[in-house]
């Protein structure tokens, strides 16, 4: 019987043969979740559940951001003209029982 290790991500369960990609979704997710908690401490009327996918998006994309906030906010519109979005690229793995 072969072995095979996987990492778990502690926020979601989410699952990974790879560990580097294990820690930078681990780390995506804590980044959303203080964005989450910024959006409502500072912006009113939002829903708990609108906070959190602003978080999740903003995230996601925090490198297209990123280099928009450097002086090139043009990326912004490339990106929603673009027909294949560049997020990030996981790989999930289910666990089996």
């Amino acid at each position: 019987m072969a072995v095979i290790a996987v990492w778990q991500c502690d926020r979601d369960g989410t699952m990974f043969q790879d560990k580097k990609e294990a820690e930078e979704y681990d780390k995506m997710l804590e980044l959303a979740e203080n964005i989450t908690a910024l959006l409502s401490h500072h912006v009113s009327g939002g829903t708990s559940e609108h906070n959190e996918a602003v978080g999740l998006f903003l995230a996601k994309h925090r490198d297209l951001l990123a280099r928009a906030c450097k002086g090139k906010p043009e990326l912004l519109l490339e990106e929603i003209a673009s027909p294949e979005p560049a997020t990030a690229k996981v790989t999930h793995l289910a666990a089996k029982a």
